[in-house]
């Protein structure tokens, strides 16, 4: 309970620390090649509320790091060797990205050459990107372990590169950091959204719509990519995560993919799901005969919890549906510019903003029911990890006071920050010449 409090805060600011910095470095270069103000005012702007987060991200993540230990004794004392590389590579992308963070927060007109500003927020992007890469590949080790030899519980050979480059670190880090990138857009295209309908109808308001759903669109179509990647991993190496996925109960080649739908307590009768014939064989080897292994090869205590279909389904459905909407954004932008910014279409920018991030939450969730009853796939269930130790209940509410505590100064400050300091009353003072920061 309190790991999965922990992950389910820092998640979201681990998403936008990952997805933003990539937002602030686009503005800025647009900014450049077009000799145009708002974007510049945009980085700005952007990397300010960043800051933020960054700060409340650290905390959350020093707290996983002690709860790994604190928690999870005996999964350490077996996999704490192999994970070490990756944990040490993250913490070093980390300060890597704060350091350069700094430089460009504070190097602002500092440049003749805006340009060279702007290359400083590269390994801004690379720091966060590198960070998110290092600490997937510590959750894909514990879907396909591998690079070591245990005996009698210890690990007496490894090789830690072959551990941190395992089947499962291509599609999870790849589909990692471009969801991240999705939902960090969306959620500065939803700010930008909810002020036009407010009626700040401004040529920043506009031009930061603009950019953000666009970049969302193309995140979109990669996200769509990444999915499919991932299911033709889980198809070659977690089929049980698959099939439960899924709801597929019998091998059979030709299968179909089922989507939606319930589930009868205690059978394996489904009921009003839509079945898209041989789909679910294509998907996972594009083939519309392929092989898909149902969970009837496995043991009853070794199947994932069939509720994760649910998940899946919701998360899909959310992602069609930023989809949709950023594919309408960008159409209507270059084919029908008047219903750009139709009240209905800029509700719906708005509410992708918070959908982005339940969809990181569903899949995050999805990602760890999904690998159950393991922790360390094939070597380790979560049962024979978990300490055993008295008063995790009582540290349960200490930490979730510190998470409310943080979630609120972070959004009382960023309202401050922004709301005081309106977009244009900022680009005037800063067109009359002065420099601040």
């Amino acid at each position: 309970m309190l790991t999965t409090l922990t992950l389910a805060f820092h998640i979201i600011f681990a998403t936008i620390g990952v997805g933003v910095p990539l937002m602030i470095s686009i503005a800025e270069f647009v900014g450049i090649k077009k000799k145009d103000s708002h974007f510049i005012l945009l980085a700005r702007r952007w990397a300010r509320g960043y800051t933020i987060t960054v700060g409340v991200g650290v905390v959350t993540g020093t707290c996983i790091g002690l709860q790994l230990s604190l928690l999870w004794p005996s999964f350490m004392r077996i996999a704490g060797q192999a994970i070490s590389l990756p944990l040490f590579l993250e913490t070093f992308a980390f300060f890597f990205e704060a350091i350069f963070l700094g430089i460009y927060l504070y190097t602002w007109d500092r440049f003749k050459k805006q340009l060279n500003h702007w290359m400083l927020s590269i390994p801004v992007v690379l720091g966060a990107a590198l960070s998110a890469f290092f600490i997937t590949t510590v959750n894909a080790f514990m879907n396909t372990p591998q690079g070591f030899k245990l005996v009698n519980g210890v690990i007496v050979t490894l090789d830690p590169l072959k551990a941190m480059f395992n089947p499962a670190t291509p599609s999870k880090t790849f589909h990692v950091i471009v969801t991240a990138y999705l939902s960090s857009a969306f959620l500065l295209a939803s700010i930008a959204a909810l002020q036009i309908l407010k009626g700040k109808f401004t040529d920043y308001t506009k031009k930061a719509l603009k950019l953000t759903v666009t970049a969302a669109f193309i995140f979109a179509i990669l996200t769509g990519i990444a999915g499919d990647l991932s299911a033709k991993f889980l198809a070659q190496y977690q089929p049980e995560k698959l099939a439960a996925i899924e709801w597929h109960f019998q091998t059979e080649k030709g299968a179909d993919l089922i989507l939606f739908g319930t589930l009868e307590k205690n059978t394996n009768v489904i009921k009003y799901a839509i079945h898209l014939p041989k789909m679910l064989s294509f998907l996972s080897f594009d083939n519309f005969e392929g092989k898909v292994i149902g969970l009837d090869q496995f043991k009853a205590n070794e199947i994932p919890p069939l509720y994760i279909h649910y998940l899946f389904d919701t998360k899909v459905t959310f992602a069609m549906l930023m989809i949709f909407v950023s594919f309408c954004f960008v159409a209507f932008s270059i084919w029908k510019k008047q219903w750009t910014y139709n009240k209905w279409l800029l509700r719906s920018i708005v509410l992708c903003g918070p959908l982005g991030f339940i969809s990181i939450e569903l899949g995050w969730i999805l990602a760890e029911v999904g690998r159950q009853p393991w922790i360390l796939r094939g070597y380790m269930k979560v049962s024979e990890a978990a300490t055993t130790s008295r008063g995790v209940g009582t540290m349960v509410w200490l930490f979730f006071a510190l998470y409310a505590v943080l979630g609120v100064i972070c959004t009382v400050v960023l309202r401050k920050m922004f709301r005081n300091n309106p977009a244009e009353a900022e680009l005037e003072f800063r067109f009359q010449g002065d420099r601040k920061e």
